[in-house]
């Protein structure tokens, strides 16, 4: 079982798989009479089809058993979605780029620092939200509409992966 390292999570190593949302490093200007610095555009939400909604959620997850085993992917076909730490807490991203199934020769993991977000894009394979604290709050931006927005793969036993983190 081949054993992923965690990398940070930087807008270059997570341009194949969507867009890193932060404001360090990002460009702004000053709105509010000069009082607030706007972060303009750090995502772009993709949906397929024009009577598609954007929708904001709140998931509140609970951490996984470490090591944890990866055994399946999801993804999205038909929008984007969008996850940003609430508690500025680290958590971990494990992505695969966009194929009909996910190749776990390609899968990467990446870990937040706590205040960057990420932005999957339409059809990018993704493990579900795993955040590292007993429990976590993400503010998430997502597409609903007609037709099925979710495609899970459920890897065979010798491409399962293996995640251990703090």
């Amino acid at each position: 079982m081949r054993t992923l390292t965690l990398e940070p999570l930087t807008k270059a190593a997570f341009a194949l798989f969507g867009e890193v949302i932060e404001a360090d490093g990002s460009e702004f200007f000053l709105i509010n009479n000069g009082s607030t610095r706007r972060y303009h555009r750090l995502a772009t939400v993709q949906t397929a089809q024009p009577e598609d909604e954007v929708t904001i959620s709140i998931f509140r997850a609970t951490a996984l058993p470490r090591p944890l085993t990866i055994t399946q992917l999801e993804r999205h076909p038909l929008g984007s979605q969008a996850f940003m730490p609430l508690r500025e807490k680290h958590f971990l991203i494990v992505v695969a780029p966009p194929a009909d199934s996910p190749d776990s020769a390609a899968v990467r993991a990446f870990i937040s620092n706590g205040r960057q977000g990420v932005n999957y894009h339409r059809g990018v394979w993704h493990h579900p939200v795993l955040c590292i604290e007993a429990e976590d709050d993400f503010l998430v931006i997502d597409r609903s509409g007609a037709g099925n927005n979710c495609d899970e793969h459920v890897f065979a036993e010798e491409e399962q992966l293996l995640l251990t983190y703090p």
